[in-house]
């Protein structure tokens, strides 16, 4: 049995300790919960800030008991990556039905960054971008490893030390050596953030018996990580209009309902959103083509604009694709007006004509840094 806690006092405030592996730690206090487990903020002898989650496992089935295992087992493997929370330490005691878990504490996640981005109205080009290229460094990582997070979503990319690192592999699974894509024995995600292929269930047969499985690859993470960046340049997700559920989860399906791409400042941005949105995962994008893409690179581009209230063309020749014409909803979209800069050559920031009332919408604002290549 381990050591009882032992109870602390910081001035009239009683703080206790909890014991890991033989190793104490003082706790501070709870910062998350989930339905079967809870993380506390603690620090160690060397009064290093970090973060235990503790899990009752009697409290939960067969599944959800093993994911917790899993993320311990690729937290191990990952050990020497600088892009995913680092495993500090874990004990399982068998006879209390508990596991700890002791991991390196986070300043914040990228939900609580983009809400109070937001709310300052400071999501501009630049920090989209730049987010955008540490998410796909931080799952490039994995992938290399052949690991499928299944499970990317805002709260699960992690702020430590000013850079952005992977948390939460319950869910995730590792690719044998000789394949591209895993089969998965139940439906795991969140609906705003899973792919299509994620969602549909396939009849296959294993032993001679015919059982409900998902089959998924890479590609589901960068869909994944596409409805991320509509939400930094949307303020919504792509299927977040839809309240509910099993809507939700039709109209990711149904390749016959449109995801609609109002027009945003930057046509390489339209294009990484509307290649990582595509419902067949083998025409989206891998993430090694995303981080040598123009949208982070910053190659030239020529824009043809042909600009109405409601309609935008944007024609990508570096890449001899042309964007659909279609009419946005200006009431989809997150940013205000802002007057654009005169500039010289041809530029990639593209504004529809403002709407009666003074106001616009139009996509992600230019950064004060950005220049149009001549």
């Amino acid at each position: 049995m381990p050591p009882p806690p032992t109870e602390l006092f910081f001035g009239k405030r009683q703080l206790r300790t909890l014991t890991v592996n033989h190793r104490d730690y003082i706790v501070m206090k709870q910062i998350g919960r989930g339905g079967s487990s809870k993380v506390l903020q603690v620090f160690d002898s060397d009064m290093r800030s970090l973060a235990i989650k503790q899990v009752y496992l009697e409290n939960t089935d067969d599944a959800t008991a093993n994911g917790y295992k899993n993320e311990i087992e690729l937290l191990r493997s990952l050990r020497h990556s600088d892009r995913v929370v680092q495993l500090m330490d874990f004990e399982h005691r068998v006879t209390d039905q508990m596991l700890y878990i002791v991991m390196e504490k986070g300043d914040t996640d990228l939900t609580k960054l983009l809400q109070s981005y937001t709310r300052l109205n400071e999501v501009d080009a630049n920090m989209c971008k730049f987010f955008w290229g540490e998410m796909l460094r931080c799952v490039d990582v994995i992938h290399k490893e052949n690991i499928i997070h299944s499970d990317l979503k805002p709260s699960n990319f992690l702020m430590v030390a000013g850079r952005l690192k992977l948390i939460d592999f319950g869910i995730a699974s590792q690719i044998q050596s000789d394949c591209t894509s895993i089969i998965k024995d139940s439906q795991v995600g969140t609906f705003n953030y899973m792919s299509p292929e994620a969602i549909e269930a396939q009849q296959v047969t294993r032993n001679g018996s015919s059982q409900t499985a998902i089959k998924i690859s890479r590609r589901s993470d960068v869909w994944s990580l596409g409805c991320i960046l509509y939400n930094f340049v949307y303020g919504i997700t792509p299927f977040g209009h839809i309240k509910q559920p099993m809507g939700k989860l039709v109209a990711i399906v149904n390749r016959e309902h449109p995801i609609e791409f109002p027009p945003v400042a930057d046509c390489h941005l339209l294009a990484v959103l509307r290649g990582c949105l595509r419902r067949d995962p083998y025409q989206r994008p891998s993430i090694e083509q995303l981080l040598s893409d123009p949208y982070l690179t910053g190659c030239r581009c020529q824009v043809m604009s042909e600009v109405s209230r409601r309609r935008a063309v944007c024609v990508l020749s570096a890449s001899g694709a042309a964007g659909a014409l279609y009419k946005p909803p200006l009431d989809r979209v997150r940013v205000q007006w802002i007057r654009p800069a005169v500039r010289r050559g041809p530029c990639p920031w593209i504004h529809s004509d403002r709407p009666q009332g003074g106001e616009h919408r139009s996509g992600l604002r230019p950064a004060a840094s950005e220049r149009c290549l001549s």
